[in-house]
């Protein structure tokens, strides 16, 4: 069923609305306390990677209604001005939407749509918020917990499938985003980062749908058949993960792959200038590890972050 979370009204007779679509246990009402999982993308109109996941979903609860004994709420396009305008933030008001949670009903009309949709999406038993990196970068599927909710949160991604759980101090914690403003009211959310900005990665889409029907079955909410999930890594220490940027302006091209295993000192890629045929500057892995960023788009400036390394001691290696 589809529903209007929240609205206001547009110049030109024209209307934003929020909405979502609710599938639910055909057989039990919602007074009979059903739990409840809400999946939510778009608040970055240029991360498209859950856009998928939430097609996906609906696809395969609609092939097993039967097996669906709870609520699910699919939230698509949490800032539609975005998505329809390729833009990161909210168009003509040069706004990141994840910086104006809870919002505030009485406020402008950014801050009343955000509170909107606190309100709607509060009270969930799970909440799955997926992002996708930047145009520039490539991520594997991981989420990323703020230590002051780790306690909570580690237990619920542990059963989602992804290859990383990154945990990170309180000192970066941006108190405006939904995450952290859901979870510090008791609503558990999941920040999933992958792919890459403006494009669809199936094979992580994928992954991490497996993972959600699996967090569904382990809360009582799925009665059909789920695949076996990954264990991931898991990274509490600042010092796990190495940072690598750019030393010079130029082309960068890659010589492995994302994801890659890699000792210390192994080529990453090389800076190169198209102009003089030359090499400016060889990447190499600073520690052994994984490779779970890559820089994807090529042109590089001095400085520019152009992947991380999670730790040979944290790994898991297949």
């Amino acid at each position: 069923m589809i529903e209007t979370v929240t609205s206001v009204d547009l110049p030109i007779d024209e209307k934003l609305m929020i909405k979502k679509n609710r599938i639910m246990s055909s057989e039990y009402a919602v007074s009979q306390g059903l739990k409840r999982i809400s999946i939510v993308t778009g608040i970055h109109g240029d991360e498209l990677e859950g856009q998928y996941v939430c097609y996906e979903i609906q696809r395969r609860i609609n092939m097993e209604k039967e097996n669906l004994v709870g609520i699910v709420d699919i939230y698509p396009a949490m800032n539609p001005l975005g998505i329809d305008s390729i833009t990161r933030g909210i168009p003509a008001f040069d706004l990141d939407m994840n910086r104006l949670f809870p919002g505030n009903k009485d406020g402008n009309m950014t801050e009343y749509l955000a509170a909107g949709i606190m309100e709607d999406v509060a009270g969930s038993d799970i909440v799955f918020d997926i992002h996708a990196s930047n145009i520039y970068l490539t991520e594997i599927p991981q989420i990323r917990i703020n230590e002051l909710h780790a306690d909570r949160l580690v237990p619920f991604a542990e059963k989602a499938n992804v290859d990383f759980i990154w945990v990170h101090g309180a000192s970066t914690v941006l108190e405006a985003t939904f995450a952290h403003s859901l979870n510090s009211i008791g609503t558990p959310v999941l920040v999933v980062e992958m792919g890459v900005g403006m494009r669809l990665t199936r094979e992580y889409g994928d992954q991490l749908i497996d993972g959600i029907f699996n967090t569904m079955k382990e809360l009582g909410m799925w009665r059909g058949e789920v695949s076996e999930v990954r264990t991931p890594m898991i990274s509490k220490n600042p010092d796990d993960v190495s940072y690598l940027n750019a030393s010079a302006s130029g082309l960068f091209v890659p010589e492995v792959k994302h994801g890659a295993y890699l000792s210390k000192g192994d080529l990453i890629g090389r800076i190169v200038d198209p102009l003089g045929g030359k090499v400016l500057d060889e990447v190499r892995a600073p520690q052994g590890g994984m490779l779970f960023t890559i820089r994807d788009y090529p042109i590089v400036d001095e400085g520019s972050l152009m992947g991380r390394i999670l730790n040979e001691e944290v790994c898991i290696y297949e």
